[in-house]
């Protein structure tokens, strides 16, 4: 096998590994508290989102919507200075009813992201 066909393979296998790697890989939520579809018997005091990667607070938004598609007002949501990869937000009392958790989050590679995730309060 010649030289440059040897670095010309090597130059491809580093490429490849470097560009696999995870921090070329958009952030993906990984678990919720709540978590989504699920029926509570008592409301949750905040909404957890965790996902694969530290996020850019600046950048992370937590919205929620409740019966009827009503705007619910939050408090900024904030990333978990323990835990870059965890972005929290406060909830207010909620009576019965279906709830939606909108999110959009920035991992630090400025990739941007968004799902969304829903729960019910008997």
């Amino acid at each position: 096998m010649s030289v440059k066909r040897v670095l010309a393979t090597a130059a491809f296998a580093v490429t490849s590994a470097i560009m696999s790697s995870p921090a070329f890989a958009h952030a993906t939520l990984q678990s919720s508290d709540p978590q989504s579809g699920s029926t509570l018997a008592k409301a949750p005091s905040q909404v957890r989102l965790k996902f694969n990667q530290a996020l850019e607070p600046a950048f992370s938004k937590i919205k929620l919507t409740g019966p009827r598609n009503s705007a619910i007002p939050l408090a900024a949501a904030a990333v978990d200075i323990a835990d870059p990869s965890v972005l929290t937000a406060p909830l207010p009392a909620l009576p019965a009813g279906e709830y939606h958790v909108l999110w959009s989050a920035m991992a630090r590679d400025g990739h941007k992201v968004k799902g969304e995730i829903t729960f019910k309060v008997k």
